[in-house]
């Protein structure tokens, strides 16, 4: 097996999921040591059967502290589920494995305060930062997933009716509403000096270009999350543009959503993982109760 299905997996980590450096690095010993594993028994990791998985998890048991353990299946499961999403597989090998006893983290959003800094902090003189603040308008304002941003159309936009249509997994289309911010950094981004700068001779319908008048990436989107939340001053941990899918739907519970409203906007199949998000509003709500309230301390 070459190591390319490997690192595509780990990149998309790195890009939607915005892990840190340490645990990629740690999800890639525990990804290698599964194939070195199967390589030594003549098989292709790609190739094992749920049996054979279930072996491996049970040697990693009983050689391994159960934090560690736990680690490595989760990047195990993530790994075979990617594999699936991207067609590479038709069966996921990890579905029947036991779940990992660790909890499950909670995501992190970032602050409004952060999110409203790292917007604000864009220039929109010029092509490139009009374009950067409606991408981080369209992240904040949608709650869509980097590829599904990065996939938007033209023809996906219908701003006589201030939505947009989005597809996510499975080509699953939805359409989610444009929200007066998000409105005025679209209408000048493709307002002349805007997007229609940066097309190249090759045309293209993408709505987000990168300099070279091609299809922004999702390393790039990731990138101008970064430069500009940098440029602005917030700190950069913790910081990536899935933080801001987070930051939309921590926000809105925190204000008052619904949660199935918020589900339909993010496109989650189950309701269950929008709830997680719940308790991540209500975490924030006990922070700033206790700095807040004359008496939390008492």
């Amino acid at each position: 097996m070459s190591a390319e299905p490997l690192e595509e997996y780990l990149q998309w980590l790195a890009v939607e999921r915005g892990r840190s450096r340490a645990t990629l690095e740690a999800y890639r010993r525990d990804l290698r040591r599964l194939v070195e594993w199967a390589t030594e028994r003549g098989r292709d990791p790609l190739a094992l059967g749920a049996e054979e998985i279930e072996r491996y998890a049970n040697a990693l048991r009983s050689a391994q502290a159960a934090a560690s353990v736990a680690r490595a299946l989760t990047a195990i499961r993530g790994w075979y589920g990617f594999l699936v999403d991207e067609r590479v597989l038709a069966e996921d090998p990890t579905a029947r494995l036991a779940p990992s006893r660790r909890g499950r983290s909670l995501p992190k959003p970032l602050s409004e305060e952060a999110v409203v800094a790292i917007i604000e902090g864009v220039p929109d003189d010029g092509p490139l930062g009009r374009r950067d603040r409606a991408l981080l308008e369209t992240l904040y304002g949608t709650g869509a997933r980097v590829s599904e941003v990065c996939g938007i159309d033209l023809a996906d936009l219908d701003l006589d009716e201030e939505v947009i249509r989005v597809t996510g997994k499975g080509n699953k289309q939805r359409l989610v509403p444009v929200g007066r911010s998000l409105r005025r950094a679209l209408d000048g981004y493709l307002a002349p000096g805007g997007r229609s700068s940066l097309l190249a001779q090759r045309r293209t319908d993408r709505l987000f270009l990168n300099a070279r008048g091609e299809p922004l990436s999702r390393q790039g989107v990731d990138l101008v999350v970064r430069r500009r939340a940098l440029a602005a001053g917030v700190p950069t941990r913790g910081v990536s543009a899935h933080a801001f899918r987070h930051s939309c739907a921590t926000h809105m519970l925190a204000h008052g959503a619904d949660v199935r409203t918020v589900q339909e906007l993010l496109g989650h199949a189950s309701i269950a993982t929008t709830q997680v998000y719940t308790a991540v509003a209500v975490t924030t709500l006990q922070r700033e109760y206790r700095e807040a309230h004359p008496r939390a301390h008492d």
